[in-house]
């Protein structure tokens, strides 16, 4: 079992939290918290827009830290898992690669592709691992998804429209601050960048349109240049204005033998759910069985991934920095295109 410990006890932290307790590969030996009460085991305050929220925890059979330097002095800690805020990451990662440690961090791992290229160079010189968050892939609609893509169970991968829309951020005054969370297009749509790399490769372009606030992209349309001309790939996402949708993600993927469709919606007067359906080519509209799994379990594979690459697996693509590192990339190639209003190379 690999021996994790959590620094940043926030939404992200109680949810990896759950999951290690589930885990069928890792052990938490600790956390780490700058908040008093939370190293006393209440997270009682803690509420997100998924899973229960956060209840008292019971920390006697945990070390428990108050700063990321007291973590990287437990010789015991395998595997730092780092969820803080993503201003915080570029130097806590390079601390922990200094420290002979691997790290599971949260997206986005930087705040810019450049930032981001350089933490995959320095785990290189380092010969630790560095793995990223992109929980995505471990979804069940999403994971089916990247399964069908990579298998070739439906022929190739011939267009793909995702979308990843979200209501006013309120409770968070830096969200559109670059130097702090860098707004929707790398604290949202890097999801989108992630599995559009992780399913079709890196493309030559990028051409996209939006809409700013304070400067910063906050709605945004992309359409994404391949060599291959006939995969047609676009993404639609940001913020809106209103607050009655705060969430709505989804994708229709077409592929030789097949289409794959999924969507779902949180309202404030209840969630819609459009299934994830194949639709055959003979005409058939099929509805995988996906299994009942509560929203932390993917989370659980997810750790269950970087542990088991700690212990000597390799690392899964939908983890690895490189693929992290280039959605940021691109992330930052779309930024530049919407201040440009013209294509941009990558």
């Amino acid at each position: 079992m690999t021996k994790a410990a959590i620094v940043g006890v926030g939404f992200m932290g109680w949810i990896h939290y759950l999951a290690y307790q589930k885990s069928q590969q890792a052990t938490l030996v600790g956390f780490a918290s700058r908040d008093d009460r939370k190293r006393s085991g209440d997270w009682t305050g803690i509420q997100g827009n998924f899973g229960p929220p956060g209840e008292q925890i019971d920390v006697s059979n945990l070390t428990v830290y108050e700063t990321l330097e007291e973590v990287l002095a437990d010789d015991s800690v395998e595997l730092v898992d780092l969820c803080t805020p993503p201003h915080l990451h570029v130097p806590q990662v390079l601390a922990c690669f200094q420290a002979g440690k691997h790290v599971l961090c949260e997206k986005p791992l930087a705040l810019s592709g450049d930032d981001a290229l350089k933490l995959v160079a320095a785990a290189k010189q380092a010969n630790r691992l560095l793995m990223v968050g992109h929980v995505l892939p471990f979804m069940a609609e999403f994971r089916f998804l990247a399964e069908a893509a990579a298998s070739g169970k439906y022929g190739k991968l011939l267009g793909l429209h995702v979308v990843r829309t979200i209501g006013p951020v309120d409770w968070n005054p830096d969200f559109y601050d670059p130097a702090k969370v860098g707004g929707p297009l790398i604290d949202l749509h890097v999801h989108d960048t992630h599995l559009i790399r992780l399913l079709c490769g890196m493309p030559k372009g990028v051409y996209a349109r939006g809409r700013l606030h304070q400067g910063t992209p906050q709605y945004f349309e992309t359409i994404y240049d391949f060599a291959d001309p006939n995969l047609v790939v676009a993404a639609r996402g940001g913020v809106i204005n209103q607050h009655g949708r705060p969430f709505t993600h989804g994708f229709e993927a077409h592929f030789e033998q097949a289409t794959l469709q999924f969507q779902s919606a949180a309202f404030d007067d209840g969630g819609e759910m459009m299934p994830l359906k194949v639709l055959t080519a003979d005409g058939k509209v099929e509805r995988p069985d996906l299994g009942a799994g509560d929203s932390v379990d993917a989370f659980v594979d997810e750790i269950n991934a970087a542990a088991a690459a700690v212990a000597g697996a390799p690392a899964l693509p939908a983890l690895q920095g490189e693929l992290a590192a280039d959605a940021l990339v691109l992330s930052s190639r779309i930024a530049e295109s919407i201040a440009q209003g013209c294509p941009i190379a990558i």
